[in-house]
């Protein structure tokens, strides 16, 4: 598994140390006003030995929570708290970007005292609120051309915090049925105006907020998770692929640090993709490829060597073992992950 800890160039501004990631865990540990505690700065610490870590996604802005008490990027209070944990990581070797998150229709009027969430389109998701199912999911408004221009500009505004907090980066949340990822799908897009209707129109928000945020903060500081395999808060439709081919399209005529494949488990298979997210992706996009998914080290490390991805990123092992990237260097045995485990930052 030597290649596992070869370290890698993202770019002339960002080298990492070695090529296994920390993947973005909800913790649902910030405080009251969604403010990074000093539990959460010993936590990422303590895994500062991984080539980058990827933290926990951080909304934007209020409307953009789903679920309580995940920490935010919008008030100096948040600012201050996360330069709490950047310095941590730092003083310990680590880097770590800031992954920005808008949940868009899986959010919930009750976290901001809100009337309504926005999304692409007025089309709900059934469900309640992970932590807190007495709140049912709503149907959200679909945002209208002024409100979406906010969106981009309160990302870009996000991610200049982020870098005034002392992130490394920011990895922008385009995956899992949040609201970036909602555009670039048939089931959750029904728009008729210049955002949804073909494939061109579906990645224009998603383009404008990566173009906005790399103008803010720079291309090599701006990284991007997508899935273009339906799997999470949205229903499968074929002709997503046509809409991916183009995102992947303009994403290879850009410069960002790193592309992020968004899945849980990366054996599943989609017709539609021919294959799993990752072949998906590979085969459509040349630059850095971060690849993640029920992958173990070894099986990582194999998957680096058949040039599949070229980076790891590691996630409910990573809960378990602060101490991970060093456990599998010496041939230590690892803690198995378990459910109980989400109750404490160790």
């Amino acid at each position: 598994m030597e290649n596992l800890f070869q370290p890698l160039d993202l770019n002339s501004t960002i080298t990492l140390q070695n090529r296994i990631l920390m993947a973005p865990l909800t913790r649902c540990m910030a405080d009251e006003n969604l403010i990074p505690t000093q539990a959460m700065a010993d936590y990422y610490a303590r895994r500062a030995d991984t080539g980058l870590i990827i933290s926990e996604a951080v909304i934007i802005r209020p409307d953009g929570q789903g679920y309580p008490n995940t920490p935010g990027l919008f008030t100096a209070e948040q600012i201050t708290g996360w330069k709490k944990v950047t310095s941590a990581v730092h003083q310990n070797g680590g880097k770590i970007f800031a992954q920005l998150w808008h949940t868009g229709r899986v959010a919930h009027p009750h976290f901001f005292d809100g009337e309504f969430v926005l999304a692409p389109s007025a089309l709900g998701i059934e469900g309640s609120v992970p932590r807190m199912r007495e709140l049912t999911y709503t149907v959200p408004k679909a945002a209208s051309k002024e409100e979406i221009d906010q969106l981009v500009a309160d990302y870009s505004q996000a991610a200049a915090n982020a870098i005034d907090a002392g992130f490394d980066g920011v990895e922008i949340h385009g995956a899992n049925g949040y609201l970036i990822d909602q555009f670039l799908h048939y089931s959750s897009n029904v728009r008729e105006d210049e955002f949804g209707g073909s494939i061109e129109n579906m990645v224009r928000f998603p383009l404008a907020v990566i173009d906005a945020i790399s103008h803010r903060i720079g291309e090599d500081r701006t990284a991007l998770r997508i899935s273009p395999g339906a799997y999470a808060h949205i229903d499968t439709d074929k002709r997503d692929r046509a809409v991916f081919d183009l995102l992947l399209s303009e994403l290879e005529k850009r410069e960002l640090a790193y592309l992020h494949v968004g899945i849980f488990d990366d054996s599943m298979t989609f017709d539609y993709l021919d294959g799993s997210a990752s072949e998906y992706i590979r085969s459509n996009y040349s630059k850095t490829l971060v690849g993640v998914g029920s992958y173990t080290a070894e099986s990582g490390s194999e998957a680096i060597g058949a040039n599949k991805f070229d980076l790891l990123a590691i996630g409910r092992p990573l809960i378990a073992n602060p101490d991970y990237v060093a456990k599998v260097k010496s041939g230590d045995d690892l803690i198995e992950y378990s459910d109980e485990m989400l109750m404490s930052l160790v």
